[in-house]
């Protein structure tokens, strides 16, 4: 029973995203702000999420894994968005990304700025874009495509009427107000047959 119990408690495998966590942490610290791990963790602790100088040289080594909580106040901490810290620092070559394996670094970052799916299929006529940025960006963030494209990600301006015009004719036959973003939404969803299932 003790050696299951060890075994449960033994460190979990890191992945290529840990290693990349690890590295980026200890590159911005020391390299970019000039911090020791005793600056970083005095300003983790006025964060509200304490981490000891040795806890920081851990996952800097690669030792400790870092929580979602510990690498959003990390982010904080060092004054970078939280996908300087999951993705290689540069936006050329390939990059090992955990779950998806190697991909052009310049996808994953469109990818995780929220700008693009990871797998947009070839000749996507912006249903796959309409999908994820339905999926992935509040509303007021989105950045939809609708209609026929006039190339990848462009709308004909026939589309955007005729997105409009949808939009106005709903607010007017049902008497309901809704914002454009739901609505090209739900529209979008009608278009690809999803229905209201969405």
């Amino acid at each position: 029973m003790a050696e299951q119990q060890k075994r449960r408690r033994g460190a979990v495998e890191m992945g290529p995203t840990a290693a990349t966590v690890a590295a980026n942490i200890r590159r911005i610290r020391d390299e970019v702000r000039g911090w020791s791990t005793y600056e970083l963790a005095g300003k983790l602790t006025r964060a509200g999420r304490p981490i000891a100088p040795s806890a920081i040289a851990k996952i800097e080594r690669g030792e400790r894994q870092v929580t979602v909580d510990d690498l959003m106040t990390i982010a904080y901490a060092l004054d970078v968005n939280p996908n300087a810290l999951l993705l290689p620092p540069a936006a050329e070559g390939h990059v090992e990304l955990t779950g998806a394996g190697s991909r052009p670094a310049g996808d994953v970052w469109e990818w995780a700025e929220g700008n693009r799916p990871l797998n947009l299929p070839d000749g996507d006529d912006g249903t796959a874009h309409n999908q994820f940025q339905a999926d992935a960006r509040p509303a007021g963030r989105r950045k939809f495509v609708s209609g026929a494209l006039a190339g990848p990600g462009r709308l004909t301006d026939d589309a955007r009427q005729a997105i409009a015009e949808a939009h106005r004719r709903f607010e007017q036959e049902t008497g309901e107000s809704i914002d454009r973003e739901t609505f090209t939404r739900a529209w979008l969803r009608a278009a690809m047959g999803e229905g209201s299932n969405g």
